[in-house]
Parts: C-alpha cells; structure tokens; sequence
C-alpha cells in the first residue's frame, strides 16, 4: 500500500468570533494558543484510493467541504469527489465557519474566502508522492476523559475531574477506548498516526478567548513534536452528547485543565502507537450516497405561524431588553421559524438530505455522516458493522447538527430542537434508526 501525508495551517487572525456557547455572545479571540491545521492522510491499495482530510475546527458547512473537493480534483484529477472525506475535530476554541449555525458566532469573511483552498492544499500534498507503508492498529483504553452530558450531570467541580482516578458515573455511556493506527515506512520508521475517539473538545469554552485545537489538537502536535517527521490526525467519534470532564469553567481554570487533558489523551495514544499490531490487507474501497433524513410532521405551516407570532410578541416591544439571553435565544428562534416558512412556502420538501460515506482500508472502516452523532446510535452501528474494527465518524462533509438518539427525539431538548432552529431547519423525526440504518447498508457493500 502507498500512504502519503500533508499538513496546511489554518489559523486565522486574531480578533475572528469564535464558535459556540452562545446566542450572540460575540465571543472573540485574543490569542493564538495553539496552531490551526488541516492534516491529510493518503491511501493507494488494492481496489482505490482514498484522501481523508482532518480539520482543527469546530464544523464546515458541506457547500465548504463541496468546494475543497471540487479543487482537489481539479489538481489530482485522478481522485473522485466520493473518494475523499473531510472532517472536523470540534474544537470551540477555533473560529466560527458555518454561515447557516445562526447566533453561535459570525464567520470571518476573509478567513472563509480563502479556506477551502488552505485546507485542499494538505490533501494535495499528500497525494504528491505516496511511498510504500504498513499499517498496525491498536484499541486502548482511554478514560478519566468524558462524561455523558444528556444522561449523567455536567461540568463536575474542576477539583475532582483532575484527579488522575477521576470517573463519570456512568463511563459506559462514552467512549473509554481510543482506537489508534499507525503508519510505518517498510524499515519501521513511522510517518504518521491516526487517534479515533469520540469526544467533545470543550475544555475551554464561552469564557475563554485563545485559538487553538482543545485537548485533542493539543494532544496530537505533542504526539508529532515526539515523533520528528510524523503526522497525526484526530478522528472525531461520537461525541453529540459527551463532553470533556471540564467545561464551563473560568479561563484559568480551563487553560489549567487543557495541560492535563490533552496529557491523558496523549498518554493513550502513546499506549496504542507501543501496542499496535501489523494489518496485512491492502483493500482500499470507498463508498458515499445521499440520503434523505426525515423530519418532524408536527412542524407544518400552522405550528410554525404559531411559533412566529408567539416569538415576535415576545420581541416586537419597547421594553425589550437586547442584552437579555431570553431575548437573545428567543431571536435566534424567530430567525429559526421564519426560514423553515420560507422553505415551506417555496415548495421546499421537509427532509434533510445528506451525505452518508464509509471508507474500508484492510479492515478499518470509516462510516461517516455530517451530523454530531450520539453514543447510542453508534453502539448500534458499530454493533451491526462487518468490520471488526469500525469507528462511526462525526461530521463528516458538513453539518447538518446533532443526531439525536431515540430518546432524545422525543423530548425538545438543545440537541433535538433548538439547534434545528440554529440552523434554521425543521427538527429530525428519525434520525436515529435512519442513520443506522444506511451506515449499515453501505457497510454491507463494503465487505
């Protein structure tokens, strides 16, 4: 098999919003911690080619993903568009790049126009000169990392969460196991890495202002600094509903925490990159389809008349107060209700149709969708999976926002219904059994 690597900075200047913790807190950076990358990883082998790109930033919108695509191509012409994959790490502490995320920050309009081309050029110097490699792969444990914060209580006191034992309540609903796979030259030098883990990278949040990768950004360029020569790439899993055992928390505190977060993290991967066993099958297949994700009946043109009248009372006075953060979310509602009316009005069909793409290098698997999906969804996938070593990839392509399990699509919660809003969509009636179900479909033309 022929592996090439490629990495581009991506940071952007200071003074760019940053992604997250709002409505309309208008969070700005002030330094740049840590450096920004796209870092891209190449595969030629027995039957194709793949090109999967790994971004330092919070989420891409797919017309931004469509774009990087198109000017890979355009310079490595003998690439499809559904051979290559471009994924984001979730970092909060990178700039705001998603123009339709409404209220969560405002995108950079220099740092956008230039971007698709930053991070296409990692993906092309990877696919420059590809040299032979060999694959090992590893699953360690990896823990005193996350809790679920839909079903277990958030943002423990910073106190506990940074003792070496530290333990959710309830482990088994995040992921305690890092997968990692390195790639070696024939004589045993190691020219890159991956690390796979689902994960929410908020250990710095709305109260802090620096640029970088979070724990997990932090984590692989130690990794690199260790390894002269290599490149690393973070796999973002399945993290819609987990987070880091600190966030919310004052700057110096989360600057203090990230030291010992990214640590942990790294001392797993070290584990994995020791432990790694050989892989001997060279099949490269790639596969990606659009399907259609359906939503809510309940959201049709009454329900949402009665939504838009109901916000507008709330803000069409002349007490309101502007600063508010119920006048703030109530905004980003209204924003919300009155795109999804004007979809409907135009005859737009309420269903989201997005990119589902699963990759196979010998037996690794890679099933990928631009939504943050959640720990249950996952279980079931990689339950159902022929692959012995799956990982369901998050925001992948995109994003169309969370992928909220069975449970949670029955209650209007902030993964289920107010970031439908955000994005100004109607919310997901199914998500759940429907991404299962077509990752399960393509894995089954996968082997």
């Amino acid at each position: 098999m022929k592996i090439g690597f490629g990495i581009k900075d991506i940071t952007p200047r200071i003074g760019v919003q940053l992604y997250g913790f709002g409505p309309f807190i208008n969070r700005v950076s002030n330094a740049i911690l840590d450096r920004l990358e796209a870092r891209a990883s190449y595969f030629e082998g027995d039957g194709g080619k793949f090109l999967l790109i790994t971004c330092d930033l919070c989420t891409l919108q797919p017309t931004t993903c469509d774009k990087v695509r198109e000017i890979i191509c355009e310079k490595v012409p003998s690439l499809t568009r559904e051979e290559i994959m471009v994924e984001c790490a979730h970092t909060h502490s990178g700039p705001s790049t998603v123009l339709g995320d409404f209220g969560w920050g405002n995108p950079d309009a220099p740092y956008m126009e230039s971007l698709p081309w930053k991070i296409a050029q990692a993906g092309i110097d990877a696919c420059q000169n590809p040299l032979e490699g060999t694959l090992s792969s590893a699953y360690v444990e990896c823990r005193h990392m996350g809790l679920n914060r839909v079903y277990d209580k958030d943002a423990p006191p910073l106190e506990d969460v940074l003792k070496p034992d530290w333990e959710p309540a309830y482990p088994e609903l995040t992921d305690t196991k890092c997968r990692v796979i390195r790639f070696d030259t024939p004589d045993g030098v190691m020219r890159g890495f991956w690390a796979y883990f689902g994960c929410h990278p908020v250990v710095c949040c709305q109260k802090t202002h620096a640029i970088h990768g979070d724990y997990a950004g932090v984590a692989i360029h130690k990794l690199m600094a260790e390894n002269p020569g290599s490149t690393g790439l973070f796999l973002q899993g399945a993290e819609g509903d987990v987070n880091s055992g600190c966030v919310h928390k004052p700057e110096a505190e989360s600057l203090a925490a990230l030291d010992v977060f990214a640590e942990r993290f790294a001392s797993a991967i070290r584990k994995g990159l020791a432990e790694a066993k050989p892989m001997n099958d060279n099949t490269v297949k790639v596969i990606s389809r659009k399907f259609d994700f359906t939503t809510r009946a309940s959201f049709d043109k009454a329900k949402l008349l009665e939504l838009k009248e109901k916000y507008e009372s709330m803000l069409h006075k002349a007490d309101c107060d502007d600063a508010a953060g119920e006048t703030r979310m109530t905004t980003v509602y209204l924003i919300g209700v009155r795109k999804m009316l004007e979809n409907l009005e135009s005859g737009l069909k309420p269903i989201i149709t997005a990119e589902v793409q699963c990759a196979r290098i010998g037996d690794l698997e890679m099933l990928g969708a631009p939504f943050e999906i959640m720990q249950a969804i996952k279980n079931d996938v990689m339950a159902g999976a022929k692959s012995s070593q799956p990982m369901v990839m998050s925001l992948c392509n995109g994003s169309f926002g969370y992928a909220p399990d069975n449970n949670q699509l029955q209650k209007d919660t902030y993964e289920s219904y107010m970031v439908a809003f955000m994005l100004r969509r109607l919310p997901f009636a199914n998500i759940h059994n429907e991404l299962r179900d077509y990752m399960l479909q393509l894995d089954s033309e996968l082997f």
